[in-house]
């Protein structure tokens, strides 16, 4: 049996809004939207991608599943992602050599130290 990595779901109160946020921060393409579903990928074609469904409630605790993002430069990085809308968090990493963030609705995800060359 093979199984290919299709989407990776993430639970929004605005779908919408939320997945245009990922677009713009990670560059990426429209591929569908509905009224509960809104969908991005690398490429039109290229997978996985993020899908943004519809859940009516806010998030309550930490992720037990978030992103990691290696960048050219962490700190270029991170200030574009805090000028769209990011914020730091703290989750109860203390100090580490990555920057945990959360996007508009909570959600965590990490940038990392720069790329191996």
């Amino acid at each position: 049996m093979t199984l290919e990595w299709h989407n990776v779901i993430v639970h929004a109160e605005d779908p919408e809004a939320l997945g245009k946020w990922w677009a713009d921060a990670l560059g990426w393409v429209v591929v569908h939207t509905s009224d509960v579903e809104f969908a991005i990928r690398p490429e039109q074609d290229r997978r996985p991608g993020l899908e943004f469904v519809l859940l009516e409630e806010s998030k309550k605790s930490k992720s037990r599943l978030h992103l990691d993002f290696v960048p050219d430069d962490q700190d270029a990085e991170v200030a574009r992602l805090e000028g769209l809308g990011a914020r730091r968090v703290d989750i109860g990493q203390g100090e580490q050599s990555w920057v945990v963030m959360a996007d508009p609705e909570g959600n965590e995800f990490c940038v990392l130290g720069r790329r191996s060359q």
